[in-house]
């Protein structure tokens, strides 16, 4: 595995287009109810950018970005909010994720909408969180930078 200092360009590039795509990662999530896209597509792009930053940059800048110890409860947080709108939804009166019968202001279309956007920011962060875990314990076995 690479360490930070062994190339600055490959570090510079990683740290420089990794917001960029994070940003991209968020449109993704937050217009998913909208057009093609949504959580899981913006969930991974979003940890696609993390893991960029900890193959280029090393151990001990991606800490500092997102620490390891983040994965898991960030995925169980957005497991977390998924069940969550399932669940307000039934207390409302409706079936799981029946978004018409969410307790919010709106026509039933307008809390259909924000539903939806609850569901793809929910699998948004399960999927960071997740992939993010994953990646950071397959790593677990090798020496560090």
């Amino acid at each position: 595995m690479m360490r930070g200092d062994d190339d600055a360009i490959i570090s510079l590039v990683a740290r420089t287009v990794s917001p960029f795509i994070m940003i991209f990662a968020l449109y993704v999530i937050f217009h998913g109810h909208y057009s093609p896209g949504g959580g899981f597509q913006g969930g991974t792009m979003l940890a696609a950018a993390l893991i960029l930053v900890r193959l280029a940059a090393g151990n001990d800048l991606a800490q500092l970005q997102f620490p390891r110890s983040w994965g898991t409860p960030l995925g169980s947080a957005g497991v977390l909010i998924y069940w969550g709108t399932g669940f307000v939804a039934m207390m409302g009166g409706g079936r799981f994720l029946d978004y018409a019968f969410l307790p919010l202001a709106g026509a039933a279309p307008q809390r259909r909408s924000l539903g939806i956007l609850f569901i793809e920011i929910g699998v948004g962060l399960a999927v960071c969180g997740i992939l993010t875990a994953i990646y950071d314990d397959l790593l677990e076995g090798r020496p560090h930078d």
